[in-house]
């Protein structure tokens, strides 16, 4: 591997496991064993695309970037026409998720979250070691189908008693466009909270 390849490979592994405070709709439910690899059947063959429109349309939309970027070159009134027909698909997925899903109109989680893994809190404690389906709707009402093992479930000091355990979860079937979306979605937050962070301390400072 050239010193290149090898920089490349860090680098992408950086992003990977890097991890975010963000807020996103959840919901998961724990699979038995014996029911697991059906469950992972149906994610290989693209069988719960009512869930996951906004994910299929966001890898579509990455796709599209470097040939509209060049569309964009040489005919910018071509490219603005393609560039509304593609906002009005994704109100349209939006609008599809948001009636497909009863995840839209749930409150939205605090989580810890990278492209590997997410930490949440839940009513009721897991086993450690067993296998979870997680989806996942973001900000963005890209709605995620992943497969996770349960690695830890501590019990909290939680005086209200609405959501007593830590749940961290290790994702164990990830489809690859998934993955690359969540990685997006990490740089992105981590994107917002350095530029709220600088804001916060221009403003003291002019204070």
């Amino acid at each position: 591997m050239s010193q290149e390849q090898s920089h490349i490979s860090v680098e992408q592994d950086r992003r990977e496991y890097f991890r975010v405070d963000d807020t996103v709709s959840l919901s998961f439910q724990v699979i038995p064993e014996s029911n697991l690899q059906a469950r992972l059947d149906c994610l290989d063959k693209g069988l719960d695309d009512e869930f996951t429109v906004m994910a299929n349309l966001a890898v579509i939309s990455q796709e599209m970037a470097g040939t509209l970027r060049k569309i964009e070159g040489e005919s910018p009134d071509t490219a603005r026409y393609l560039k509304s027909l593609d906002s009005k698909i994704d109100m349209l997925g939006r609008a599809f998720v948001a009636w497909s899903s009863d995840l839209s109109d749930q409150p939205v989680n605090n989580v810890n979250l990278s492209a590997s893994g997410i930490a949440f809190h839940t009513a009721e404690s897991i086993a450690v070691g067993a296998d979870i389906e997680l989806k996942l709707l973001l900000p963005s009402f890209t709605g995620l189908l992943i497969f996770g093992e349960v690695v830890a479930c501590e019990k909290l000091n939680d005086p209200a008693g609405n959501a007593p355990c830590r749940v961290r979860v290790n994702f164990t079937h990830l489809r690859e466009k998934d993955r690359d979306l969540l990685i997006r979605h990490a740089l992105k937050r981590q994107s917002e909270m350095l530029r709220k962070r600088r804001e916060q301390q221009e403003s003291s400072a002019d204070s």
